[in-house]
């Protein structure tokens, strides 16, 4: 986080003009050709850095500025400070055609360092190839007493990640005896401190003895990057530096990176045979120098596990114990994975640090890592690795979900180790609830990645139960917000902190009656229950407005599409319901062109087709080429959808034929109109959910068409009930007049039709005639416009109702010549009542037209001809119905 005054500098940094830029770039070319530089130069280049950097669009400096800046950079004599801003100025300007740099004949290392990384930042291919070749020619040139090699080392490393066939196979065998020997045989004796040549200065006072542990104990064994001292030797800093590269080292120079140096040198040692122990016993010179590499870096992780195990005297010092055990176990991992050899002596080394971690929630980062080791290993090592992940799903969740940098890791852990889940992935299914929480108290930045990795997670057995769980999400949060705050004394908690003043949110926690239903929200495992979680809302309620709730709550809608795209493998567009793009349509001057999405086919590419400015037929589209814009961009959060489509084919997600049956389906429908009405109220977070809801209700219905007859009594309540959100209600109704018909389900009958008709009637009758209210605010056109659709659609399969429909449609367009004591107040409302109740009218006037157009077969409506302007059947339709509109107004001539 930023501080105000840092947040103030950006913002004039990014807002500041070309103008200005041009006038800065002057005085920076003004004070560099200065013959002294004074103060004034470095501060001039950091704000010109800060300017450049501040933003991701790319500046334009002068020509002449750019020049200088390379010049000032090469120069011998420049100070080192001067070099450093010079040359991190460049790189954000990087890459840049105007760049002229040359390192050929750099001699000094430092200064050579600081244009290699303008020159990487360039990303030029050939020009990555001959600065490794420039890097190690100095490497292997390099004296004794010649200058500092520790500034090349990170170079080298950058230029075999960009270009991993930049090094011949020779340099590569060379540079790889190096590291080892680097990494074994530093000097254990601290550096020579800098006389100051006082009368009282002798050897033996600059003398400062060996290095130490982090503990304080003086080291008897071999320097590593967690030795202690006050200076350090050259071979030293090269033995960090070298520790620091070796992971990325040893996967691009090892047999599955680009090379494998080792395939000639085995060949020296054909015949014989090592055994898991003789390597260490064997002398150095017989080893391949990649074999060489791997036992030295095996020993120095070895040595680092040993070295964790102290107890550090600065924090400072325990951090980087944290950090350094990680990367030794990660080098292990590699290690293992090139060489089985290694596996089972550091098998001896990771069980009793397994036991060590678990036990000390200091460490609960540096779990990971064995995890994974376990999970590359576990097997071929017969390895029982199910306790590991027991414990990692389990208690770390529940107990460290407000760590940031570890809800992080943890997740990308969970990405990148699905394909080595295998037969242990039910442990990560049924623990989503315990996953969740890390989703739930960090949902900004974990959002994506949970997008990514909900596929994985959902299947048959526990979809019902996680879609429950996403909706509760920001009460989740709010519970785990309060268990957090429960922990801490009254006297520790802030005065702004909302536990005080509603302090039942506290007592609720030892509630007998409500305490199971904390624990069912903070429950680690999928329990295969459901709890109505509408007592905990009202006690969680004065928690509803804390940020981190409303962060949490604005990205459930990301989540439910994810959800739904892994389950019924059909991706909406974000944000839109299904009954929007009717409305579109009803605003339309070209008649009776009603929604009626077929069978087999997306409802996305019709919404596509509906929703073009054009009149031409949109073909159908794949959901790569959907926009919600109609371009065949993607736009943000079609990018997560896409990310879910690619992620599907590491995971076992539900496919099509799993519905067959329609059983899952079914229960998702009904949660659908169960939970539209029972959600924590958090601000515009019912909205964002229904939007999503009403999306997805007709999409499980094209999945499973029977569902509306099958839920037929479930579906009466749910109309002739208090009345709903708009959007859902909405996508309700009209998945009935789509439905609800013999062509869909043999067993729809005409007293199922009836009783519809009956129960939407009535709502549409109660919509129109009751006043309006602050608890009862005014129906949407939308609601109103579907009504008449779907009552239309359902007498045109049962004719005995035409003539209600009709009556009722003479009255609704009545009602729409007059907004303002009509069902819809505003002008453009009132016109889409108007025309689509004189549309439906027309067509009920020929019945078997009107039968055709709104239940057409199925060969009728795979080809969609009704839809297409470049068919006859559209005139056809216009002209019969400006034949039968008795209004003098609409007759031709």
């Amino acid at each position: 986080m930023f501080t105000t005054g840092e947040e103030s500098l950006l913002r004039q940094a990014r807002e500041l003009r070309d103008e200005e830029l041009g006038r800065l770039c002057a005085r920076v070319c003004a004070l560099l050709q200065e013959e002294d530089w004074g103060p004034d130069a470095p501060d001039a280049l950091r704000r010109l850095f800060l300017i450049v950097s501040a933003t991701k669009y790319n500046r334009r400096l002068e020509r002449p500025c750019m020049a200088l800046l390379q010049t000032t950079l090469c120069s011998p004599t420049c100070p080192e400070q001067l070099q450093l801003l010079c040359a991190a100025v460049l790189r954000e300007m990087s890459p840049c055609d105007s760049l002229s740099l040359s390192c050929d004949h750099i001699q000094n290392t430092r200064q050579l360092g600081l244009v290699a990384s303008v020159l990487l930042a360039q990303g030029d291919q050939q020009q990555v190839r001959s600065l490794g070749q420039r890097v190690l020619k100095v490497l292997e040139s390099r004296q004794p007493e010649g200058p500092s090699l520790r500034h090349l080392l990170p170079v080298v490393s950058k230029v075999t990640s960009l270009a991993p066939d930049a090094l011949r196979e020779e340099q590569t065998r060379a540079l790889s005896k190096r590291l080892g020997d680097w990494l074994r045989y530093a000097s254990v004796q601290q550096a020579v401190a800098h006389s100051s040549g006082g009368f009282f200065s002798t050897p033996r006072a600059r003398q400062l003895g060996p290095v130490t542990e982090v503990d304080g104990a003086v080291a008897t064994d071999f320097f590593t990057v967690l030795s202690t001292g006050q200076r350090f030797t050259e071979d030293q800093w090269l033995n960090v530096q070298a520790f620091s590269m070796l992971r990325a080292w040893l996967l691009d120079s090892g047999p599955g990176g680009s090379s494998a140096p080792d395939a000639d040198d085995k060949s020296e040692l054909e015949g014989s045979t090592l055994s898991v122990l003789s390597a260490t016993s064997t002398a150095g010179h017989l080893l391949p120098p990649q074999q060489w590499l791997r036992e030295k870096a095996f020993e120095y992780c070895q040595r680092l596990l040993e070295q964790s195990n102290r107890r550090a005297l600065k924090k400072a010092d325990s951090d980087l114990q944290k950090a350094c055990l990680v990367e030794a176990v990660l080098v292990l991992d590699v290690l293992c994975q090139q060489d089985p050899s290694f596996l089972y002596r550091t098998l001896s080394c990771l069980k009793p640090l397994h036991m060590r971690l678990r036990g000390d929630p200091a460490w609960v980062r540096a779990l990971l890592p064995v995890a994974q080791f376990f999970l590359h290993h576990g097997e071929a090592a017969a390895v029982d690795a199910e306790a590991v992940y027991q414990h990692l799903f389990t208690r770390i969740p529940a107990e460290h979900f407000h760590s940031p940098m570890l809800a992080f890791e943890f997740v990308q852990f969970c990405r990148d180790s699905l394909p080595l889940f295998g037969r242990n992935l039910g442990v990560l299914r049924t623990s989503f609830p315990n996953l969740f929480k890390f989703l739930a108290w960090n949902s900004p930045p974990l959002t994506s990645d949970f997008v990514a990795l909900l596929p994985s997670l959902v299947d048959a057995g526990t979809a019902v139960e996680m879609l429950h769980l996403l909706l509760d999400l920001p009460c989740l949060t709010a519970a785990l917000d309060l268990q957090l705050r429960s922990l801490q004394a009254a006297s520790e908690r802030p005065p702004w902190d909302v536990s005080i003043r509603a302090p039942g949110c506290l007592e609720a926690l030892r509630d007998s009656q409500v305490q199971g239903l904390f624990q069912h929200l903070l429950r680690a495992h999928a329990s295969g229950t459901v709890e109505r979680l509408t007592p905990l809302y009202r006690l969680l309620q004065p928690l509803a407005g804390c940020a981190r709730v409303v962060q949490c709550a604005e990205a459930v809608p990301t989540l439910l599409r994810a959800f739904f795209s892994a389950v019924t493998q059909v991706s909406p567009l974000p944000g839109a319901s299904v009954p929007a793009a009717e409305d579109r349509l009803e605003l339309g001057p070209t008649g009776p062109q009603l929604p009626q999405w077929p069978r087999g086919r997306s409802i996305t590419a019709d919404r596509a087709a509906h929703t073009s400015p054009s009149p031409a037929p949109v073909p159908p589209r794949t959901g790569a080429e959907r926009s919600p814009q109609g371009s065949s961009q993607p736009g943000p959060e079609r990018r997560c959808s896409l990310g879910v489509g690619r992620s599907l084919s590491l995971s076992l997600s539900l496919s099509l034929s799993q519905f067959a049956d329609g059983a899952l389906a079914s229960q998702l429908s009904l949660l659908l109109l169960e939970r539209s009405d029972s959600l924590y109220q958090v601000p515009g977070y019912e909205a964002g959910v229904h939007r999503v809801l009403s999306s997805q209700f007709p999409a499980l219905c094209e999945l499973h068409p029977p569902l509306v007859v099958e839920q037929a009594k479930e579906l009466l309540e749910f109309v002739g009930g208090p009345r709903s959100g708009g959007h859902v209600l909405t996508a309700v109704v009209w998945a009935i007049g789509e439905y609800l018909s013999v062509s869909w389900d043999r067993r729809c009958t005409v007293e199922q039709i009836n009783n519809f008709f009956e129960a939407l009637e009535a709502l549409l009758f109660e919509v129109t005639q009751s006043r309006p209210s602050a608890a009862l605010p005014r129906c949407p056109p939308q609601v109103v416009t579907v009504l008449m659709t779907t009552l239309t659609k359902l007498a045109s399969r049962s004719q005995d109702l035409i003539p209600r429909v009709s009556l009722l449609l003479s009255k609704m367009r009545t009602l729409a010549q007059s907004p303002a004591a009509g069902p819809v107040p505003r002008e453009e409302g009132a016109r889409a009542a108007h025309t689509r109740a004189t549309e439906l009218l027309n067509l009920l006037k020929m019945p078997s037209v009107a039968q055709f157009v709104f239940t057409p077969s199925v060969e009728v409506s795979e080809p969609r001809y009704h839809r297409d302007t470049n068919t006859a059947l559209p005139l056809v339709l216009r002209t019969v119905s400006r034949l039968v509109e008795r209004e003098a107004g609409l007759l031709p001539g």
